[in-house]
């Protein structure tokens, strides 16, 4: 399919991800040297009140509820028979003057100093005051800790590739994409679009990043057989999604954490205004991110030897998805068993959406909650033992477990048959799990080094000093620096929209800019970070090399970034 051009183009590859991965790791466990070492201090017993859980709490006003646990600091207790507490007199908690006492003050060295100095207390870090030092055995370990910590995403994909790889045997696949690419001749652009459109909805929606992981393959082979290039699919998932989540709007793994960090932090916030900047984001990114996939797609259409792929990477495309083009004439049909299989597959996939979508955070009582609580006895807990909307990557799992059985008896494989195809395709999806569990290393070393701490803490200090034009963009490359060591959303937002969103506060500032800002930014990485695994994992799907997405896609993730300080700014003013 591939054309040389005059310019020669190397067909060898540079770095791999995992060689990628694992010097991220290395330099973070040398950072972790160079920087102020971490102090602790003692946190007594006295500076956090009690938890007691009462039957009935008797007070000069009301009674609290019964059964809920509330901090006090109690004098006498009337306990009934059966040991029921009935009345507690409530004394007021006590204050502490502005001279603390020498051991609140006192800072120490090391966690063994401090606890060997005050066996009663319990030492904590001083938040920002520095970092631990990585030791050898911590670098080499992140890797292998990284792996349990991806553990639910590893599974679930080595049964999508056993799932696709009984699918494939079926051809029904391979025969669907040619008759589609047949049908959308010379419309193939706008089947981009839509696909790019419908991502983003799923993205800005509920964080549907990793759980795309699935359409790679398909997306990949049909933009193949449209006469284009692997990198072409790679980008309309992975810039369609990433658009959404970067300018997620209800999305409960980025917003939602970060607007309940500010409501448990006592910050003012207006949510119309979150969501809103959260919709212009969205939608100018998507606007960014498809003129430039239109624009490549155009480009390696009409002259293949513009691609961006390595000589490499253009023979396994050809290897993998070259049985996409052949035979496209008049008389490619579909088989019953093939249309029965392409109707069972196309239901799993919108069953995993619909699955993964919050539907508690938008519904108290969802229908799907309803139905999951009517089954009982041995049905109990349905198929996948949670309800539509309370899924994760263990159910999504089962389910496409499930769905393969179904495939596999539609098409009368037998026993043998089928055991051996999904084997196979489990073994292919080794190299993307590896390379998911190397990604969340990185992750791994910056917690147990506290490099994450370090990093917020004193950034924020800084950012304080800087007028709200200045803090805002500078906010912004903080956290994107700080999304490359923390990908997950969710994480970031929680470590750091509690320390950013008072310092926005206490100046005067936006908070409803500075919780987009830590969205955004981390949206922002997530579209090119090698330590992110659903960037790897799909990449690895596709048959494309790291390298050749960041080569091609950092100049769009560049104007995307641009276009983002750009719009957080307006709403600045």
């Amino acid at each position: 399919m591939f054309k040389k051009k005059n310019r020669k183009k190397s067909s060898r590859a540079m770095l791999s991800a995992y060689s990628i991965i694992m010097i991220l790791i290395v330099l973070l466990g040398i950072l972790s040297h160079v920087l102020p070492k971490a102090k602790y201090q003692v946190v007594t017993p006295e500076d956090a009140a009690p938890l007691l859980e009462l039957e009935t709490v008797t007070t000069e006003d009301e009674p609290a509820p019964a059964g809920e646990a509330i901090p006090l600091e109690v004098g006498p207790v009337t306990v009934l028979e059966g040991g029921t507490v009935d009345s507690v007199d409530v004394v007021a908690p006590a204050t502490t003057d502005a001279a603390t006492t020498e051991e609140e003050t006192t800072t120490y060295e090391s966690l063994e100093d401090c606890e060997e100095a005050n066996g009663e207390g319990t030492c904590a870090l001083v938040d920002g005051s520095g970092v631990v030092g990585a030791k050898l055995f911590q670098i080499l370990k992140a890797p292998i800790l990284g792996f349990a910590d991806a553990i639910d995403v590893c599974i679930f994909v080595m049964v999508l590739g056993g799932f696709l790889a009984v699918m494939a045997k079926t051809k029904a696949l391979e025969t669907g994409i040619k008759i589609l690419v047949k049908k959308l001749k010379g419309k193939e652009y706008l089947l981009i679009l839509l696909l790019m459109f419908i991502f983003s909805i799923l993205g800005t929606t509920y964080g549907f990043l990793e759980e795309s992981v699935g359409f790679y393959v398909l997306i990949a082979a049909t933009m193949f057989a449209a006469g284009m290039d692997p990198l072409v699919g790679v980008a309309t998932i992975l810039l369609g999604a990433g658009s959404g989540v970067l300018g997620s709007t209800i999305n409960p793994f980025a917003t939602g954490v970060a607007v309940s960090a500010m409501k448990d932090a006592g910050i003012e916030f207006n949510n119309g205004t979150v969501i809103l900047i959260g919709v212009i984001l969205w939608l100018t990114t998507l606007a960014v991110s498809a003129f430039f996939v239109i624009r490549y797609a155009k480009k390696v259409q009409r002259d293949k030897g513009s691609t961006f792929l390595s000589l490499r990477e253009q023979a396994a495309a050809e290897k993998k998805y070259g049985k996409y083009l052949e035979a496209q004439g008049d008389d490619i049909k579909l088989s019953g068993k093939q249309i029965a299989s392409l109707i069972v597959f196309a239901f799993s996939f919108v069953v995993m959406i619909i699955g993964f979508v919050p539907w508690g955070e938008f519904f108290e009582n969802s229908i799907f909650s309803q139905m999951h609580d009517a089954l009982g006895g041995f049905l109990g807990g349905g198929l996948t033992g949670e309800a539509l909307g309370d899924w994760w990557f263990y159910e999504a799992a089962l389910w496409f477990f499930l769905i393969s059985i179904v495939i596999s008896l539609i098409n009368h494989e037998g026993e043998h048959g089928y055991v051996d195809t999904f084997i196979d395709g489990a073994d292919d999806m080794i190299g993307v799990v590896l390379v998911i569990a190397v990604a969340r290393g990185a992750s791994v070393l910056m917690s147990q080094t506290y490099l994450d701490n370090f990093i917020v803490y004193n950034a924020s200090n800084f950012l304080a000093t800087l007028p709200e034009m200045a803090f805002v963009p500078l906010n912004y490359l903080l956290h994107v620096v700080l999304s490359v060591l923390v990908p997950s959303s969710s994480g970031l937002a929680t470590l750091s929209t509690p320390i950013i969103a008072p310092v926005a506060a206490n100046l005067g500032y936006s908070t409803n800019v500075a919780a987009m800002t830590i969205v955004a930014a981390n949206g922002l990485v997530n579209l090119i970070t090698p330590t992110c695994g659903a960037i790897m994992g799909g990449l690895a799907l596709a048959k494309v090399d790291y390298s050749t997405w960041f080569k091609w896609g950092i100049r769009v993730v560049a104007c995307i970034a641009v276009v983002n300080i750009v719009v957080l700014c307006l709403f600045s003013i």
